[in-house]
């Protein structure tokens, strides 16, 4: 049986119906439960625009069977993902975890399937992401495991996820200041700040908790190479994401089967790559931060 798909939408239209149009392509489609939760509106200004994506998810074919969940009153995000996951898995033993702003290789299911069957019984992988970093990796493997965890299109098990644990307080006090450092990456991130911003009140997420859950039990997670996903929300439009530059340039994998690794440990040479390519690209950004305030002080002063 193939794992169920679960898919988070709320008022973008155009972004749900690219997610739905490349996930209808894949060649397990047809063959794979969707489950779809539709967040209600959180004001006025929202509900023409849930209707109008309630309306468009209501006409959708293409999958085994499709399971539409319309929640009466919003949930935000981050609590519709942990329910909704929480839910489909406890039925299903596994579950592949889609937002509606993803756009999938053909061969994106079947690399998730191949993936959770492979490793269902392996203590070490807790997570299967099917994104991977914008850059060409010098590598002769198809698959690599990391510590940390992307939520770019996704995929566990019932008895990893069981394990979830958002409880900030708790938390911030069994984390060392070494586990930190290990957490974000040996310094090369701060994904250490989300939790402090869930702590202040400031954003109110879930992935961030599915990662540290993962880090204190000692769990990898399964990465491609090449990615199975692109990501196409990046555009002021989604929860909790600024305006960047979307990955629509990438290309996607095209490979229906992939050799996987029996070697359950994190990828060190993929990790020193990863960390050169977060290093290149905050300079890149630092960049641009400096270039604005240069053009806006040369504005003022003219």
């Amino acid at each position: 049986m193939y794992a169920p798909i679960v898919l988070f939408v709320y008022n973008r239209l155009d972004h749900t119906k690219k997610t739905l149009d490349s996930l209808i392509q894949n060649k397990l489609a047809d063959q794979s439960e969707l489950f779809i939760f539709s967040d209600a509106a959180k004001n006025e200004s929202a509900k023409k625009n849930v209707r109008a994506v309630r309306k468009y998810i209501n006409s959708i074919d293409g999958f085994k069977n499709i399971h539409i969940i319309e929640q009466e009153k919003n949930q935000g995000l981050a609590s519709s993902i942990v329910s909704g996951v929480s839910k489909v898995v406890d039925e299903y033993e596994k579950v592949i975890v889609m937002e509606d702003d993803l756009e999938t290789s053909p061969y994106f299911l079947n690399f998730m399937n191949d993936a959770l069957d492979k490793y269902k019984d392996e203590d070490k992988v807790w997570h299967i992401s099917g994104w991977n970093y914008p850059t060409t990796f010098d590598t002769p493997n198809d698959v690599y495991l990391y510590r940390v965890m992307n939520c770019w299109g996704w995929a566990t098990w019932k008895n990893k996820w069981n394990s979830f644990d958002k409880n900030t307080d708790k938390l911030i006090n069994e984390f060392s200041s070494s586990d930190i450092s290990e957490f974000n990456l040996d310094g090369y991130n701060d994904l250490w700040r989300q939790v402090k911003l869930n702590k202040s009140g400031k954003i109110n997420t879930w992935a961030i908790y599915w990662y540290a859950t993962i880090f204190q039990n000692k769990g990898l997670c399964l990465n491609p190479v090449q990615s199975y996903v692109r990501n196409i929300g990046l555009d002021g439009t989604g929860e909790h994401c600024s305006m960047e530059k979307n990955n629509d340039n990438i290309s996607l994998n095209d490979k229906e089967l992939l050799v996987y690794t029996d070697i359950f440990s994190e990828d060190k040479n993929i990790v020193i790559q990863i960390k050169r390519y977060l290093k290149q690209t905050s300079k890149s950004i630092m960049v641009k931060v400096i270039n604005k305030v240069k053009t806006k002080m040369v504005r003022f002063f003219k």
